[in-house]
């Protein structure tokens, strides 16, 4: 990667990862592209950028001479139960311009899948690398076909796409985005702010979560990683725990020994989330690549903590 064009720039993996990409590779060399006006004290180049456009998508690659595009424009997995013909569109609209760019420029091309591309008929346990993906909810599906996407356009036109399906991302710098898993991050922005909290998913609802460090650094890994060894490409299962609601209310408690946790499921979100697997196993990921983890849950609580307390006293 030397040049790199990153979509969704202003998301919750976006706002992040360009940050650690112009740390790494130079500020000037990498291109924040959002459908959204440019950020006051922006590090580096950004480019308003609707990604359905395909035509001003592939200008402002060339016009940067992109050799690496970072697609992560989307909508998340409850906001698309509510908005299934717009999720489409720009799920998988979108996917498809950065697909034909890629393919014109010749750059090398990353976009997320996720652990919503599996279903109810998937193997809830140790979800293996290579399973069933029968999902009931429209992100789901749009995670299924953008990795048949990629890979069709890996065997067909020999285009360097690479993907990791992620699971619950977990920061303390962007506020949740309607995502099934964001109840972790309103959990913990909730404990300092009042010390209680109201949970959309019933206890004993494991879901497979990665503190945002962790998650940055395994997209470098996989970009960086060398071609040849990966068999998967599009679709690495990446984890770095399992947990349910109690569990982390009681990683909290070791902070704030008085933290109060009830429950009041919505029926639209705990269904997503019991349709999803309980833990999958990342062992494709660290056999052909290396993935790593650093943090586990307490550590990433340790964190969150301390960095939620500051924000709040600003």
């Amino acid at each position: 990667m030397k040049k790199i064009m990153v979509t969704g720039a202003l998301g919750q993996i976006g706002s992040e990862l360009v940050e650690k990409l112009r740390d790494l590779y130079g500020s000037d060399r990498v291109i924040a592209t959002d459908i959204k006006a440019s950020p006051e004290g922006s590090s580096g180049p950004y480019e308003v950028l609707d990604v359905t456009n395909g035509l001003l998508m592939y200008d402002i690659a060339n016009r940067y001479e992109a050799d690496t595009i970072i697609h992560l424009a989307a909508l998340l997995s409850a906001t698309s139960e509510e908005r299934p013909l717009q999720a489409w569109q720009l799920n998988i609209g979108g996917l498809m311009n950065a697909l034909e760019v890629s393919r014109s420029l010749g750059c090398q091309l990353f976009t997320p899948s996720s652990i919503a591309a599996f279903g109810p008929t998937t193997t809830k346990e140790h979800t293996p690398q290579d399973t069933i993906q029968r999902p009931n909810s429209l992100y789901g599906v749009s995670k299924v076909s953008g990795e048949l996407l990629c890979d069709y356009y890996y065997h067909k036109f020999g285009l360097d796409t690479r993907g990791l399906r992620f699971p619950g991302l977990i920061s303390y710098v962007t506020p949740p985005g309607g995502g099934t898993t964001d109840y972790v991050v309103e959990m913990y922005i909730e404990s300092v702010a009042r010390g209680a909290y109201t949970s959309y998913l019933s206890p004993g609802t494991f879901m497979d979560m990665m503190y945002m460090p962790d998650a940055l650094n395994a997209i470098v890994s996989l970009m960086e990683a060398d071609g040849s060894k990966l068999k998967h490409r599009n679709a690495f299962n990446v984890s770095a725990m399992s947990i349910d609601p109690e569990m982390i209310a009681e990683a909290i408690r070791k902070h704030i020994p008085d933290f109060k946790v009830d429950y009041k499921p919505d029926p639209l979100r705990q269904a997503i989330a019991d349709s999803w697997p309980d833990s999958i196993d990342s062992g494709a990921s660290i056999e052909e690549w290396g993935f790593q983890v650093h943090y586990d849950l307490d550590k990433m609580t340790s964190e969150m903590l301390a960095h939620l307390a500051v924000k709040g006293n600003r």
